[in-house]
């Protein structure tokens, strides 16, 4: 089963964000193809470019500050790992991200500067900077725009490496098609080499078999190949020894295309431990800078919200106190990052304190344990408040899978494919499943399908993603639309 939620391709702007047996992939490494380097800086030049265009549409002289400007547009602005084969929403997105990390970059440059030499002209004029900012992004946009029309004429100026795919599998279609597409840069497909029987063969009808194994090492100086991909099962050692035999009388790069396809990959990747190669198959996004970007928006939203959330905190704790007995502040243990137990806080919203370790019973709208005011905050979601703290500590993240009673997560781990895999990351206060109305419930089937939002939430994170389920939030709290129990 493929673990992805219905909506998944709301990731970005309608096409979903990982590779998939159907699709191609969301972006290519900027140095693939022989023109890389080109186009990792052209970026950097148009952006350079639109600045000097508009130096001179000002008609002002070039000064020594423009220089500098340019070498620093030049330094900080996109870097390079934008496509330019194709052209969709997700790339618009990153190309005004880059473009906004320009114009900050260059805007706290320029304010430093002037802090440091009061007495030197600023480095930009300010209607300068603002007719670039928009002459920039619409250069930006523009070169993105026509590069679906203009790579494919640019692409024969070129020697093209002749590839042939040795056996026909999904995997092997799939790969077939990012050729053909033009996203494998500089390649050209001569045609499948196929050693099945012809009854299996009618199966893979459409493609375009050149030969048999036997014939491999013939077919690669023919027909001047210089790539071959071997998309076999590894299973088949001898027929694979034996094909590389045949091309060790050629000049031709061999790889081995693993068919790791047929499983649901999280943060696929392809890594070395203590120098060998390996494949993975589900990891944690969150790694290195990743990590440490994640962790900063954390503490920058909680710690920038506090003046606004401690006096929300100490009214609800204060009506809590005056309405019912017990505690103002509910713990409950729960499964967090790796599946290790935190300590969840919220505001206590029943008579009874179930820590749900062993057992736990949904509470539902009727039920009689939920006190007057704990009604309103279950309802509005308020209840989860106290998860700031948790945030802050460092057991929770703002966005995130929902962490959910280890009694609950004991049971449906036995029921979901994939369903420990949420605790890849840190639980979120809130998530993608709950920004797609997927909110409490302990059935089969809701569960089910929080658990597919939370694995494809997984399996296409990005900064960007958890600031946009930030602000749905938001919006969903103050229209309503985030009631829930």
């Amino acid at each position: 089963m493929r673990i992805q939620s219905p909506d998944a391709r709301d990731f970005r702007g309608g096409h979903r964000m990982k590779i998939y047996l159907d699709q191609l992939p969301p972006r290519l490494t900027p140095d693939q193809g022989q023109w890389g380097f080109a186009k990792a800086i052209l970026d950097r030049l148009l952006m350079a470019g639109a600045y000097l265009a508009t130096v001179g549409a000002f008609r002002v002289p070039f000064r020594r500050n423009d220089l500098i400007v340019v070498l620093i547009v030049l330094m900080v602005s996109a870097p390079g790992r934008i496509p330019f084969r194709r052209m969709d929403r997700s790339i618009a997105w990153q190309i005004v991200k880059h473009w906004g990390l320009s114009v900050v970059s260059l805007a706290l440059i320029t304010v430093i500067l002037s802090a440091v030499f009061p007495e030197d002209p600023a480095l930009v004029e300010p209607r300068i900077a603002l007719a670039w900012s928009a002459a920039a992004l619409l250069t930006l946009f523009a070169a993105h725009a026509a590069s679906p029309f203009v790579a494919p004429h640019v692409s024969r100026l070129y020697r093209k490496d002749k590839v042939l795919i040795v056996g026909i599998n999904d995997v092997a279609r799939r790969l077939s098609r990012l050729i053909a597409s033009g996203e494998a840069d500089g390649q050209q497909l001569v045609g499948f080499v196929e050693d099945r029987s012809p009854p299996r063969l009618q199966r893979a009808a459409g493609e375009r078999v050149v030969g048999g194994f036997e014939q491999l090492g013939e077919l690669t100086r023919t027909h001047g190949v210089s790539v071959i991909y071997l998309a076999i099962p590894m299973a088949q050692q001898p027929r694979v020894l034996a094909l590389l035999e045949q091309l060790r009388d050629t000049t031709a790069s061999v790889f081995f295309v693993p068919d790791v396809f047929i499983a649901d990959l999280v943060q696929a990747r392809v890594a070395t431990v203590a120098g060998l190669p390996m494949v993975s198959v589900c990891d944690t996004p969150l790694q290195g800078a990743a990590a440490v970007k994640k962790r900063a928006l954390d503490l920058v939203v909680t710690l920038a919200a506090m003046p606004l959330l401690l006096p929300v905190l100490g009214v609800i704790a204060l009506l809590i106190k005056a309405t019912s007995e017990g505690p103002v502040i509910f713990r409950q243990r729960r499964f967090g990052l790796d599946g290790r137990e935190i300590t969840v806080l919220k505001f206590r919203t029943m008579k009874v304190m179930e820590d749900g370790h062993t057992t736990y019973t949904q509470v539902t709208r009727d039920d009689d344990r939920v006190t007057p005011i704990g009604r309103f905050l279950r309802k509005s979601s308020l209840d989860e408040l106290p998860q700031v703290f948790n945030v802050l500590e460092g057991s929770m993240s703002l966005v995130g899978p929902r962490p959910h009673p280890i009694a609950v997560n004991e049971t449906y781990r036995k029921l979901i494919a994939g369903y420990m895999i949420r605790h890849k990351v840190k639980p979120g206060i809130t998530g993608w499943a709950q920004v797609h109305g997927q909110r409490g419930g302990n059935d089969l089937p809701s569960m089910r399908k929080r658990t597919e939002y939370d694995i494809a939430y997984l399996q296409s994170w990005s900064l960007g993603l958890d600031m946009r389920i930030l602000v749905r939030t938001a919006l969903m709290l103050v229209r309503g639309d985030m009631m829930g129990y």
